[in-house]
């Protein structure tokens, strides 16, 4: 595998042949080879790349084709895709091949620190979605990015004076908005996919149990599940959000609760055993999200249930 860091925006500018960043906290560019030419991450056959940067990348391009190495689920290419990295974040890909032209954004936090986006760039969890989880983006959506990728670029292009920086802010806060509500739609429209990622997400849960695992290493976190699913975690709890209407942590205590309920209707099984069963190191932080969730302590679950 052929690994590539890059500290800074001058060394990714290097490496893909543009000229210097007019800022070294923040580049845009705008690439379009030849007509029908396409271009690769690598030149040989059968390699993989592991790319890692130190700042935030947004980059709009088609994706022609090529294996993408993390998760599972396979997507269509044919419109524009919108991919997101992280700073440190590391994508993995092999013999991907895209289209000739390509919009890039590159900043450094430094280039937001102070400002509304850096607290808003938490709120946008697709920055730390994997490569198969990218924003694939319909006509009117591609053309409208690409109209803000443009006005982003000519701001930067410009003299730089006292106006610049706000100006590319704003439209970059603008670009991230659109790819929020373009990411919501995706959600919705791929109803199914949604429907299987919960579906792993239930069975994950279940193997987990059914071999003692929340015995033995306590209650499974989210990190931990989407890694056995082959997702990022941001991703599967979005998708789990959109299909369910709770959060992935919601649907682990109701996972717990469920299987509560019958631990504690067996019998020969203390309410404190059913605490440890099911990962809790102490039964009094089970009764207070088993009483939480069902209205009852587990003790007035079991005389209820007793009755009936």
């Amino acid at each position: 595998m052929k690994t590539l860091n890059f500290n800074t925006i001058a060394d990714l500018h290097e490496y893909g042949g543009l000229p210097e960043p007019e800022n070294p906290l923040f580049s845009a560019s705008h690439t379009n080879t030849e007509q029908n030419q396409k271009e690769s991450c690598e030149d040989k056959e059968d390699v993989e790349v592991s790319l890692t940067c130190d700042f935030y990348n947004i980059s709009l391009k088609n994706i022609i084709s090529g294996e993408l190495v993390y998760g599972r689920t396979k997507y269509d290419c044919t419109n524009g895709t919108l991919l997101f990295t992280a700073p440190k974040q590391t994508l993995v890909f092999k013999n991907l091949v895209f289209s000739a032209e390509a919009y890039h954004i590159s900043f450094h936090k430094d280039f937001i620190r102070g400002t509304a986006l850096y607290n808003q760039i938490k709120e946008y969890s697709f920055f730390e979605y994997k490569v198969n989880e990218a924003l694939h983006l319909s006509p009117k959506e591609e053309a409208l990015l690409k109209t803000l990728f443009r006005n982003i670029e000519l701001e930067y292009q410009n003299n730089q004076d006292e106006f610049s920086k706000e100006i590319i802010l704003s439209q970059l806060e603008t670009l991230l908005r659109y790819a929020n509500r373009f990411y919501k739609r995706q959600f919705l429209n791929r109803k199914d996919n949604n429907n299987h990622i919960f579906s792993q997400f239930k069975a994950v849960l279940n193997v987990y149990f059914e071999t003692n695992q929340f015995e033995e290493n306590g209650i499974p976190t989210v990190h931990w599940l989407a890694k056995q699913m082959g997702v990022s975690h941001r991703y599967m709890s979005d998708a789990i959000k959109t299909e369910t209407g709770k959060t992935a942590v919601d649907q682990i205590n109701l996972y717990i609760i469920e299987e509560a309920k019958n631990l504690l209707l067996s019998p020969n099984i203390s309410i404190s055993e059913t605490a440890y069963k099911l990962g809790f190191e102490y039964p009094q932080y089970f009764s207070r999200l088993f009483k939480k969730k069902t209205g009852l302590s587990p003790k007035a679950y079991i005389a209820q249930s007793t009755l009936n």
